[in-house]
């Protein structure tokens, strides 16, 4: 193409304009939407799973544990082959991984192949939030960089949304639980062509930007384990602790409303599918799955005002032990009392803005430079060994004991954990110069 046809291309299509840069961020921010979704359907439709299927909690739980196995392998690996393939073919990869595990969840027909779709689909997922990460720095870099972080977060975090709020809608009004597992599988294909625009988009910018292709923020170099301080250990745990406390919940909490308190599946409404989900949204106090979403819903308004007020005033470890302590009297009130849910929940998602917004910022405070990508690895790494463990213990010890009680105390538990280890991290944060708590 000649430099004069190059001049004469429409703003809109020309890559160096906003508009086209903020198109690219619309594809790409869709590439974790369907796996969003479908992570979280398993949990959002699991009283009809149970009941349809025969299945025991422990089983619903194992199918998040499953995804976790694989998310452990693929941090391994995830962030080597997006540096050895590039951002595009690692992306596509990863996609193809997401829809191909939706499909087998969908249509396998049986247990074995439902695990071995969540694990296939665990395997992709996991290291396309990565990808995602480097497709953002190598398009933003310099230019709205945290704007396109939010953004994508945000849209990720309806794909949640939305699951919780329209899984039981999808079972009731289309017949059975397939159709909600067919909707997940459908909304990975969506993530999977929404990859695939954004891979001829980002040849077509290439050339006139000179893209650096980054590296991925988020990759683990064994050999740099060891220069790690107790600070960051400390924030390590607490990181495994808290999220052990919040996703495995998460992953049965829909049963659990339902079951404790009756609380309905959908909201009572008439008309269309899409005017019922947008009534269930509406009415998300007041339904099983939109309960469960409130602390998605929670994170999704507040965590920018979060950061905002760790940008202005610092106090990370502060806000760490306040997050943590937060989450101690909502799994109590949870178990031990029949006040309505929602009201933890509200709680519960208080905490689950503060710590996260505290705790991501303060890592490149507290290791080198050059060690941020492998402490963000470890820390993930860490991270998926409690989401592999506490799903299945949190269904197993439903099943044991016929109610929730002890999984909302073994909650609190990992909460007390979460605030000694946040208390370390606080004094341990005194002795070097207190560089957490600074603005």
């Amino acid at each position: 193409m000649s430099l004069s046809q190059d001049a004469a291309r429409p703003g809109w299509l020309d890559p160096n304009s906003r508009v086209y840069r903020f198109t690219v961020l619309f594809f790409v921010s869709m590439l974790t939407f369907g796996s969003y979704f479908a992570y979280d359907i398993i949990g959002a439709i699991a009283p009809t799973l149970i009941k349809d299927l025969g299945a025991s909690r422990g089983t619903v739980g194992s199918m998040y544990t499953v995804y976790s196995v694989a998310a452990i392998i693929s941090v391994l690996v995830g962030g080597f082959l997006i540096d050895k393939l590039g951002t595009r073919m690692a992306s596509m990869i990863f996609s193809v991984f997401v829809f191909t595990g939706s499909v087998l969840v969908a249509f396998g027909g049986s247990l074995p192949l439902v695990f071995v779709g969540r694990f296939i689909f665990g395997a992709g997922s996991e290291p396309l939030v990565v990808a995602q990460s480097a497709i953002l720095s190598r398009w933003f870099k310099g230019k709205e960089l945290a704007l396109s972080f939010g953004i994508a977060l945000t849209v990720s975090r309806l794909g949640t949304l939305f699951s919780f709020n329209t899984g039981e809608l999808i079972v009731k009004h289309f017949g059975g639980y397939k159709y909600a597992l067919i909707a997940a599988m459908l909304f990975c294909l969506l993530s999977l062509i929404s990859n695939i625009v954004y891979v001829f988009m980002d040849r077509y910018g290439e050339r006139r930007l000179k893209l650096a292709d980054e590296g991925p923020e988020e990759k683990l170099v064994l050999s740099d384990v060891k220069k790690f301080g107790t600070s960051f250990w400390y924030i390590a745990m607490l990181c495994v602790l808290f999220y052990s406390a919040i996703f495995p919940f998460t992953a049965l909490s829909t049963d659990f409303f339902a079951d404790k308190w009756g609380i309905s599946r959908v909201a009572n409404a008439s008309g269309g599918f899409f005017f019922q989900a947008f009534n269930n949204i509406l009415h998300m106090f007041s339904t099983a799955g939109g309960i469960s979403s409130i602390i998605i819903f929670a994170s999704m308004v507040l965590a920018p005002f979060a950061g905002h007020l760790v940008d202005k005033v610092g106090k990370r470890a502060s806000l760490m032990i306040v997050g943590s302590i937060l989450m101690i009297p909502s799994y109590l009130l949870l178990g031990f009392t029949n006040i309505y849910p929602a009201i933890p929940m509200i709680i519960l998602g208080a905490s689950f803005v503060l710590v996260p917004a505290a705790m991501w910022p303060s890592i490149p405070l507290i290791v080198k430079k050059e060690l941020v990508g492998t402490a963000f690895g470890l820390i993930t790494f860490i991270q998926n060994i409690g989401l592999a463990l506490f799903p299945y213990l949190n269904g197993l010890l439903r099943d044991k004991t016929h109610t929730y009680t002890a999984s909302m105390l073994m909650f609190a538990g990992l909460g007390l954990l979460g605030l000694v280890f946040a208390l370390l991290l606080k004094r341990s944060d005194r002795a070097m110069n207190g560089v957490l708590e600074r603005a």
